[in-house]
Order: structure tokens, then sequence, then C-alpha cells
């Protein structure tokens, strides 16, 4: 088995454990679980959710941008898995603003 496959059945582990995640808060909400109980289990699924998009896009930058490419490729498909990134994670504001948008500093140029 390949890595990529490997890869790809770790992932279908997570969406399903996902799956399993959001039947069990139907099952809260129809039993009547406090809104506590409720949230946490919403917070660990956007946790996982996070997860399995973080390896997605980790996997998209070791596919997307190959050594023997020229450099101006290279930082044109960088670019686009930022702002993959950064469509992904909206909230990732806590590790900085968004630099693929108008009116944001970057020490680097994005066009």
């Amino acid at each position: 088995m390949t890595s990529d496959q490997t890869s790809t059945d770790q992932l279908h582990t997570r969406l399903r454990r996902i799956e399993g995640q959001v039947r069990g808060i139907a099952r809260m909400l129809e039993e009547g679980r406090t809104c506590e109980d409720v949230v946490t289990q919403l917070m660990a699924i956007r946790s996982s959710i996070d997860t399995v998009g973080a390896a997605v896009l980790d996997r998209h930058l070791c596919n997307c941008i190959e050594p023997e490419t020229d450099p101006n490729e290279q930082i044109v498909a960088l670019r686009q898995a930022m702002k993959l990134w950064w469509r992904f994670a909206p909230a990732a504001g806590a590790v900085g603003a968004d630099p693929t948008t108008e009116g944001a500093s970057s020490p680097l140029p994005l066009d």
C-alpha cells in the first residue's frame, strides 16, 4: 500500500469519525442534553474538521510544488495554496491577517 493510499485511508477514517460525532449531536439534541454538552461536541467536530482540512492542504502542498519546476511557478503554486488555506480557515486571524486580501500588509508582494 502506498503512503498516498494510507493517507487517503486515514482521511476516510477521520471523516467517518466526524460523521459519528454529528450523529451523536443529533441524539444529544433529541435527548435534551445541555447546551454546554452540545457546544463541547460541536467544538470537537470543528477541531476534527480543521485537522482533516490541514491534512488535505498539506497533501496538496506536497503534490503541487515540485522541486524541478521553475521557481516562479513554485511561487505561484505556493500563493495559490495560501489563498486556499485562507478560504478554508478564515478564523486563522490568530495566526495573522490574511495577506491575500487587499489592504493587508505582507512582507512579500502577493501580486
